[in-house]
């Protein structure tokens, strides 16, 4: 049994939880204990702790996130509809292979139920173990990590926070259709890495150009299936990290609309958040950003690629060569942009796909533009 893995919740979480109020988050969570495993069939969203920070090697001591739930479940929910369990955590196995093991069957098994697990850390290569929880779906994979830097590393290292990218794009099987990188900031990034990026046709924003105008990174989490945090991409003097001293990156209110941007997604399946050290000033912004994020699954409107195409008008835009069908949804004015499915060739989206864009793609279309993101997505699906 997958769940098997899991070890219930600290008993002294769920004694402070016990004197809360019945409208802090705390009172309105299903929680794993030594006596009792919440229900799956009722549940929306999970939330499970991995003390696994193996593949960090600047961790200098064992992850505890008693910090982070203190401080998760103190806050106040919305007025939200999805039920939430607490499922306990993960705890490092004899080896690093046997911590992803377990992640990987634990975060496969509540997918397939159709649970969005949210993964606490640890450190960011647990985003290789989510990646491959994928693999029973037999379906390709978008990746989207808020990070200053593309995680691809040097392979004889092993896998590491610094280069688990590295390995899931080499190992087979190979599902990543796309990843996407929200944040890099370019001195921490070699040349060849940003070459590379632009090779495999995978999308890059830097922190200025999301800083600048956030709503850029809409359409980017609205086709997204994993999305992962590095709480590194966050300066320090807004995420409390003081250990690894970082002056540049998101502030606090940026990555909160990130991760509302992520939730708000109907396609976003699994979260994490990864690379933090333990302090109680960052489980403070760590609990805000996983709240953000269930705050946005509560406000899905389950539209593409849950709804039907009636629902939505469609605008065709000649160009010399082809044309670009779009669509944009009745309900909640969001666009869309046809990928085609070429018969007789290779392709790696089994039918015609609608890739999430924004209003400004349409209008330079028709100024005779073609949008960089359909382009290299048309390139990846004939690859």
């Amino acid at each position: 049994m997958e769940f098997d893995f899991l070890s219930p919740v600290d008993n002294n979480i769920i004694q402070f939880i016990s004197g809360l109020s019945t409208q802090h988050l705390g009172s309105k969570v299903a929680f794993h204990t030594d006596k009792e495993f919440p229900d799956l069939d009722q549940i929306k969203v999970a939330i499970i702790g991995v003390l696994e920070n193996r593949g960090n090697p600047k961790a200098f001591e064992a992850v505890n996130l008693n910090a982070v739930r203190k401080e998760l479940y103190s806050l106040f929910p919305g007025n939200w509809q999805s039920a939430i369990a607490d499922l306990g955590d993960i705890y490092p196995g004899n080896s690093l292979e046997d911590t992803y093991f377990a992640l990987q069957k634990v975060a496969a098994k509540l997918i397939r139920k159709g649970v969005i697990p949210i993964i606490i850390g640890g450190s960011q290569d647990l985003t290789y173990p989510l990646y491959r929880a994928y693999d029973s779906l037999e379906q390709m994979v978008n990746l989207v990590a808020i990070d200053s830097k593309f995680d691809f590393g040097k392979q004889e290292d092993g896998i590491t926070s610094d280069s688990y990218l590295s390995k899931i794009v080499l190992d087979e099987p190979n599902n990543l259709f796309n990843y996407c990188n929200i944040g890099y900031q370019t001195y921490f990034n070699s040349q060849e890495e940003i070459d590379l990026i632009e090779k495999l046709y995978f999308d890059a924003y830097r922190l200025g150009e999301i800083s600048n105008n956030i709503a850029l990174s809409e359409p980017v989490f609205r086709d997204a299936d994993i999305v992962c945090v590095d709480l590194t991409a966050v300066k320090s003097s807004d995420s409390g990290n003081l250990i690894n001293f970082i002056p540049n990156g998101f502030n606090g209110k940026e990555i909160c609309s990130l991760t509302r941007y992520a939730g708000i997604s109907d396609k976003v399946s699994s979260f994490g958040v990864f690379n933090h050290n333990n302090t109680k000033e960052e489980a403070v912004l760590i609990a805000q950003v996983i709240w953000y994020f269930m705050e946005g699954i509560n406000f899905r409107s389950n539209e593409y690629p849950f709804g039907t195409k009636d629902n939505y008008l469609k605008y065709i835009v000649p160009l010399e060569n082809e044309e670009l069908v779009f669509y944009k949804s009745n309900k909640t004015d969001r666009w869309w942009i046809e990928i085609n499915f070429f018969s007789g060739q290779h392709n790696k989206l089994k039918k015609n796909t609608l890739l999430p864009c924004s209003h400004e793609e349409y209008l330079s279309a028709c100024n005779h533009e073609i949008p960089e993101r359909w382009w290299k997505a048309q390139r990846k699906n004939c690859l």
